[in-house]
């Protein structure tokens, strides 16, 4: 099993920025990439970005150039850095791990975060 566990959410003034972290725990052998989803308020859960073992990144369009996903593979954790925040950024994050192998998917229990206007 994979265990993910996100945090670094919080309350941030849009312009403002923030970093998330997922550190990964368990059989991380397992997962070959790794990524950030998020669920603003009544809406359907939506990709931010991802990244592989070998580093390679996607993001949403529309985040390009605000949001950077990186990992340290030393310490099995992801991070997420959101820069010029806006309010419709609010939302809940989850952390994801996908496993190739065996074609399944890891999730966190998500970090809230929240930009004021």
């Amino acid at each position: 099993q994979v265990q993910l566990v996100e945090s670094g959410g919080g309350l941030v003034q849009a312009g403002g920025s923030l970093r998330l972290s997922c550190a990964a725990s368990g059989s991380i052998f397992l997962i070959n990439a790794m990524g950030w989803y998020r669920q603003p308020p009544g809406k359907q859960r939506e990709l931010v970005a991802t990244i592989t073992r070998g580093g390679s990144t996607n993001y949403a369009d529309s985040l390009k150039g605000r949001f950077t996903i990186s990992r340290d593979n030393a310490k099995n954790t992801v991070y997420l850095q959101m820069n010029s925040l806006k309010s419709e950024d609010t939302a809940v994050y989850y952390c994801n791990g996908y496993s190739t192998t065996l074609g399944k998917d890891y999730w966190g229990k998500g970090t809230l975060v929240t930009v004021s206007s």
